[in-house]
């Protein structure tokens, strides 16, 4: 994949998307239009379109972002994020190092995870169109 600059992102993406995606930030919470999404499908990353979880992942944390207990191997890339005086850790797209959100270890089994991921980062294909 080639590398994009951010004026090439700022192109392509939402100022919103690209606020989240590219700049670290986080949507309002119970406002992303994914959140109650319940349709069996797939979701990706809004800027490359790599697949990153499934919709049989999928559960209602109650938080305000959609939440996932599981991502696909190698989907997504780790990091320690110390911003907001918290300690967390932020998931990024593992393809082009979009910002997702971050993954918490108070989530259903079997994983015990919730991949708690901003709305705007994703794209959900339904699986009919698959």
């Amino acid at each position: 994949m080639q590398k994009k600059n951010d004026q090439q992102w700022q192109q392509q993406l939402s100022p919103e998307q690209y606020r989240v995606t590219r700049l670290k930030g986080t949507e309002r919470p119970f406002t992303g239009d994914l959140l109650y999404q319940e349709a069996a499908g797939s979701y990706h990353c809004i800027c490359c379109g790599a697949h990153l979880f499934d919709a049989t992942t999928k559960f209602d944390a109650g938080c305000g972002w959609p939440s996932f207990w599981q991502a696909l191997d190698g989907k997504v890339r780790y990091q320690p994020d110390h911003s907001h005086g918290m300690v967390r850790t932020e998931i990024l797209c593992a393809a082009c190092d979009a910002h997702l959100g971050h993954v918490f270890d108070d989530g259903p089994a079997p994983t015990g995870q919730r991949y708690c991921v901003n709305s705007v980062s994703l794209q959900f294909r339904p699986e009919k169109d698959l």
